[in-house]
This record gives C-alpha cells, sequence and structure tokens, in this order.
C-alpha cells in the first residue's frame, strides 16, 4: 500500500472527505518527523513505537578495495511494534 492508497482507505473508513483525508495522513506523518528529529518518541497504543536510535561511529570496509573506513555516528529512525499489532499479525 502506497501513501495514495492509504488516503483512500482512511478516507472510506472514516467518512471523511479525501483532500480531509490526504491533510490528516500528511499531519500525522509531519508530527512523527518532527517529534523524532528532536529525539522523541511516538507512541500509539495498540500499534507501536516510533523512536530514534543512536548509533556510534564505527570501523567498516571498502567493498571495491577491502580498505577499512571510518563510518560516522549518526541516528536512525526505529519502530517497535505494539502487542495488539503482533497479535494481528499472528506472531
Amino acid at each position: 500500500m502506497n501513501k495514495s492508497e492509504l488516503v483512500t482507505a482512511v478516507a472510506e473508513k472514516s467518512g471523511l472527505k479525501r483532500k480531509d483525508a490526504a491533510d490528516a495522513v500528511d499531519a500525522l506523518v509531519d508530527t512523527i518527523r518532527e517529534e523524532l528529529s528532536k529525539g522523541g518518541e511516538v507512541s500509539i497504543i495498540g500499534f507501536g513505537a516510533f523512536g530514534v536510535k543512536e548509533r556510534a561511529e564505527r570501523i567498516g570496509r571498502n567493498p571495491r578495495t577491502s580498505e577499512p573506513l571510518t563510518i560516522p555516528a549518526g541516528r536512525a529512525p526505529v519502530f517497535k511494534a505494539g502487542k495488539a499489532l503482533k497479535d494481528a499479525l499472528g506472531e
């Protein structure tokens, strides 16, 4: 499912107009992005939690030359599925 299909599904399930559903989906994504960029976490009960993981600097290898190189420290988004979501998937 892509974003357009998600907007259509939200519009059908909520009874909103497609434009209003698109605005709601965009607002949700923007809010999650803003919170994660501040280093925060977004938890949706029954669905899961979005967070940020700090990655330390590490040594890697150039696959062409096999020479070692330094991979800089950084931050990466993570998602942890909630119990209800896991149960719905049968895990």
